[in-house]
């Protein structure tokens, strides 16, 4: 008998099912950087906090997932890991392997941690067909299993001109059709429409909900014991999350401290996991000869140097954003615009809104960036107003949002009854 069919054993979802603890399955793809996971954590803590019998597994490619604290009830299986390489095709991380036969071999432990764990929620992060369409098989297989299947996107994705494109290459809207039961947007709807480009069936517009942004709360303790001396006053910290692409940001902010010696403000610099060992060496090199900068490696528990920071300069990932507007630090984004304009998009909203100030220019022909705007930009962010003096309606609700839409779901199925329809309305 299939799993979680009406009449199944202690696993079921069925009216006459034995009662079982909540299982939710988190598929984060983790090609590149941290967003994806880091926003899955946030969900997965979330869930078991609002329902804390629950177990939550994270389907991760993320070589440094095992960094990260997760909270009681969730853990999390690893695949073999991809890169992206600078003429735009992927390889495998570490594995001697061909793409395709990494890709079947991810596809294959997804498949066999959905059978074995038997799901009641899956939420896929952006992708909805997989990377290379590596979820399929599971979403066909769960569905047919009576799990509720939920998409969550970013409030941003790219711009329609691109988007529209490539998920059709993807297949990725005959998969909202087909499989997935509810759509979640993290972002708000007067910010920005990411799903706007596409032709939507009108039944799957209605399944999208724009929960608000995911409030980011501090760990229980930081990561490192000492800070740089820096830290015990006001300082700016300087952030490109994962770090693989965020050199050109680096450079034009230590430029600025290199050109313009009365900067108020000394700046730390966290350059992330990613950053290529000769691009570090170079930048360490260049911190060694200012007294007024400093530079660590990586924190996986970064939101504590964040709460300590007087203000942020950033790239303006989704993450770092919802950090931004959770620990309600003065923030200037500094967007890159390749390969994809989401980051810039992000900040334009943002800036309209009165939520952070954007300096425009990363990538500039040539990479040719002036020292004096860097070093004027650091320079306002002191008088800068704080995004809650914004006063957005709903911007930091996407975590109880989320926790208030499942919660019904989870009681449902600890008590082996079917999941309720959709509660997205209801949650308003």
């Amino acid at each position: 008998m299939p799993f979680g069919k009406p009449g199944a054993s202690a696993g079921g979802r069925g009216a006459s099912a034995t009662s079982r603890t909540p299982r939710v399955l988190i598929y984060s793809h983790d090609t590149f950087g941290l967003g994806h996971l880091r926003r899955s954590r946030a969900i997965a803590n979330a869930l078991v906090q609002s329902t804390p019998d629950a177990s939550v597994v994270i389907i991760s490619g993320s070589p440094v997932v095992g960094s990260f604290e997760f909270g009681n009830g969730v853990d999390f299986v690893r695949v073999p890991g991809v890169v992206k390489l600078p003429n735009g095709d992927y390889t495998s991380l570490n594995l001697n392997l061909d793409l395709d036969e990494a890709v079947a071999l991810r596809e294959s432990i997804i498949r066999s941690t959905a059978t074995v764990l038997k799901p009641d929620l899956v939420i896929v992060d952006k992708e909805p067909t997989g990377f290379r369409g590596e979820l399929l098989p599971t979403l066909e297989a769960m569905k047919s299993a009576g799990a509720r299947l939920v998409l969550g996107i970013r409030d941003v994705m790219d711009e329609p001109a691109l988007l529209v494109p490539e998920w059709e290459r993807k297949g990725a809207v005959d998969a909202l059709v087909r499989y997935y039961d509810d759509i979640w947007i993290y972002g708000l709807e007067e910010l920005y429409e990411p799903l706007v480009g596409l032709d939507l069936p009108e039944d799957v517009r209605r399944r999208c909900v724009y929960t608000g942004y995911l409030r980011r709360e501090l760990p229980d303790e930081p990561n490192l014991t000492r800070y740089p001396k820096l830290t015990r006053g006001p300082f700016v910290l300087v952030t490109t999350g994962g770090g693989g692409d965020g050199e050109d940001l680096l450079d034009w902010v230590i430029s600025a401290y290199e050109t313009d010696k009365s900067i108020p403000l000394p700046a730390l610099v966290v350059f992330g996991p990613f950053i290529t060992r000769a691009n570090r060496k170079h930048f360490l090199e260049r911190i060694a000869k200012l007294d007024n900068v400093d530079a660590i490696m990586f924190d996986a528990k970064i939101e504590h140097l964040m709460k300590k920071a007087t203000a942020i300069v950033a790239m303006g990932g989704y993450n770092t954003f919802c950090e931004i507007l959770s620990l309600d630090k003065p923030a200037l984004i500094v967007p890159r615009k390749r390969p994809r304009l989401e980051q810039a998009i992000r900040a334009s909203c943002a800036e309209r809104l009165g939520l952070v100030h954007q300096l425009d220019g990363l990538d500039s022909p040539g990479g040719k960036h002036d020292p004096a705007d860097m070093a004027q930009a650091i320079r306002g962010l002191q008088d800068q107003r704080k995004p809650s003096e914004a006063f957005v309606p709903g911007l930091l609700d996407g975590l109880a949002r989320i926790q208030a839409m499942t919660k019904p779901w989870l009681d449902a199925a600890r008590r082996g009854q079917p999941l309720p329809p959709s509660v997205g309305v209801a949650a308003e």
